[in-house]
């Protein structure tokens, strides 16, 4: 799963500190919507990147089960917004997760793809290398599911933007020693259809910052 949502952003667009925004109301009904759907799941485990949108997430989703703290499968860690140009800015956040992102790209102007995929990689390799779980619970981020997405899809090294990661999102996946199988990807029980906005993630968190940055100097 995606956590459920999150307010990167203050009202006047000024960013908040990712590492400690809560749910939102509107993300915490998201998070039980999809603890309804996966009601009759038993979990053997649950893993969380540790980062508090994460661990709420998953206290809604599977309450019975305690969750572990993986820091490796923390979120792509951004730069500093201020520094980036403002001729780069909208490339910057709206081209980040588009078609095969090369490794080299940094997000926000900081961790590069490459990065987020050798601390993913391990971290998975480590989950599996574990034979005593059956069905794991996996509560992380967007940039971080579309790297295992990618990897059951595609193999390691790939890292493919298109595969939109919504808040509290469910992603199904079988792996065993015959690879990967890929059964549901962005399955959002809140908004099965997604009727909801049809723009990219990133698309929409510009346009919560943009009222920021044009007030700063």
């Amino acid at each position: 799963m995606r956590h459920a949502q999150v307010a990167y952003f203050e009202r006047d667009g000024r960013p908040a500190r990712p590492e400690l925004v809560p749910l939102t109301a509107e993300g915490r009904q998201q998070a039980r919507a999809a603890g309804a759907a996966l009601a009759g799941v038993r979990f053997d485990r649950v893993v969380t990147s540790g980062l508090p949108r994460t661990l709420e997430t998953a206290a809604l989703v599977a309450p019975t089960v305690q969750p572990e703290s993986w820091p490796d499968f923390r979120e792509l860690e951004a730069g500093r917004l201020a520094e980036i140009p403002e001729d780069e800015l909208e490339e910057a956040f709206a081209g980040v997760f588009r078609d095969v992102v090369p490794p080299e790209t940094r997000f926000l102007g900081g961790e590069t793809i490459a990065s987020l995929l050798e601390r993913v990689g391990g971290a998975i390799d480590s989950l599996l290398a574990d034979r005593a779980w059956d069905i794991v619970l996996a509560v992380l981020h967007g940039g971080v599911n579309r790297a295992i997405l990618s990897r059951a899809l595609a193999g390691e090294g790939v890292f493919l933007g298109n595969l939109e990661q919504s808040p509290a999102c469910i992603n199904m996946l079988d792996v065993g020693p015959d690879g990967w199988i890929v059964r549901g990807v962005n399955i959002t029980s809140h908004d099965p259809v997604h009727l909801g906005p049809r723009t990219r993630t990133m698309e929409e968190l510009l346009e919560q910052y943009r009222p920021h940055r044009r007030r700063s100097p």
